[in-house]
């Protein structure tokens, strides 16, 4: 029942920062291809220049002595013959075109522009190329967003976090109310018990007295939900063999008080000496709640079946009714749901129950019909 303002700020804040990734998207794929054009506009325009520059090199050499070819840090040249034989080279990849115009290929551009025959030792052809920067431009937006989501998600973080402290606040004197309450229910309720038991010991059972007693373990089971629920991820429930047997014919018997209010009969069908490692908290849990559930929603002068057997060496557990039947099957696990809101509760006992049985990987089965009634089939699996 405790708030966790960590959790609730990390569960929006990835949540706001995921839809504003999806939003931007789109207007960021726009702005990489963008970024690309010009970035190929201007390398264009940059092997374009560096053609001439090689021509005017070229141009300025007086066919005496040896001519030193220009070498550049950004720019590859290459001079091809009328038959592209090479004729000098820097280049470190085959072109894949030959033809002049403007190329990308292999991680590279390239530009290949005609000379005069004969003019440039013999050369038909110069080949001028750089690097693709189109990697690096990847690279530059990959971090770019990155850092936006990052920044926006711990901006949006800090913001929920503010947001969540008096939810956080409530919570924590709710929660602190809900202790104190649960401890001064305890006292009176542990009286009642105890002064119940003896009166009858004393002076004879009665069905006032019989009432009393099934009033205050009703009670006494929405307690132990309250307290289940309170304690829950604080206390380490520790796990013990369990003579599952002997454990639910004793939880039978504690409800058959409260079934005789109503003339409810509670038939069993149980296999002796089925042995089994778990919790007996979340037992407890488990069986109380679905018994009486079935007593709850049982027409009166019907019979409730318990059945606990062994199944290809699983330990199966159901409960049946005859009574009103479930309307919504999915939502009778949901906190605070009550199918009818005529039978008391608050709704809290299923939705431990489903969070117990899906801790532990136990199998349930729900089937019901409307006015004929429901059967809760559980299946603890082999351990």
């Amino acid at each position: 029942m405790t708030f966790d303002s960590e959790s609730f700020a990390k569960k929006y804040a990835t949540k706001y920062t995921l839809v504003l990734a999806v939003i931007l998207i789109v207007p960021l794929i726009f702005y990489l291809v963008l970024l690309l054009q010009i970035d190929k506009a201007k390398t264009e325009l940059a092997l374009e220049t560096q053609v001439h520059r090689v021509i005017l090199s070229m141009d300025k050499y007086d066919n005496s002595g040896v001519y030193t070819f220009p070498r550049y840090k950004e720019f590859d040249t290459a001079l091809f013959s009328k038959e592209y034989e090479t004729i000098f080279s820097t280049l470190d990849f085959e072109p894949s075109s030959y033809g002049t115009g403007f190329y990308s290929d292999k991680g590279n551009y390239y530009r290949i522009y005609p000379l005069k025959d004969g003019h440039y030792f013999n050369a038909k052809y110069l080949l001028v190329s750089t690097v693709h920067r189109a990697n690096e431009i990847y690279l530059l937006a990959f971090f770019a967003i990155l850092l936006i989501l990052v920044t926006l998600f711990i901006f949006s973080f800090q913001l929920f976090k503010n947001f969540s402290r008096p939810f956080q606040e409530i919570n924590h004197r709710l929660d602190n109310f809900i202790k104190d309450s649960m401890h001064e229910i305890n006292t009176p309720l542990s009286i009642i018990n105890i002064n119940s038991d003896l009166f009858a010991n004393k002076y004879g059972d009665n069905k006032y007295l019989q009432r009393i007693k099934s009033a205050s373990r009703t009670l006494a089971t929405i307690y132990d939900d309250m307290d289940y629920l309170i304690k829950q991820g604080r206390v380490e429930h520790k796990i013990k063999e369990i003579n599952v047997s002997e454990f639910i014919k004793n939880r039978v018997d504690y409800f058959k008080g409260i079934a005789n209010l109503k003339n409810i009969h509670i038939e069993t069908d149980i296999t002796s000496l089925l042995m089994y490692h778990f919790s007996k908290t979340k037992l407890q849990r488990i069986v109380d709640n679905t018994i009486s559930n079935a007593i709850k929603y049982s027409h009166d002068d019907e019979t409730v079946k318990v059945r606990v057997y062994n199944e290809h060496e699983q330990i199966i557990f159901s409960v049946e009714d005859f009574g009103v039947g479930i309307d919504n099957v999915e939502e009778i696990f949901s906190r605070y749901y009550r199918e009818n809101q005529t039978k008391g509760g608050f709704g809290i006992g299923l939705n431990i129950v489903k969070d117990i049985i899906d801790e532990e990987g136990i199998g349930l089965e729900v089937n019901s019909k409307i006015a004929e009634g429901t059967i809760f089939i559980y299946t603890f699996p082999i351990q």
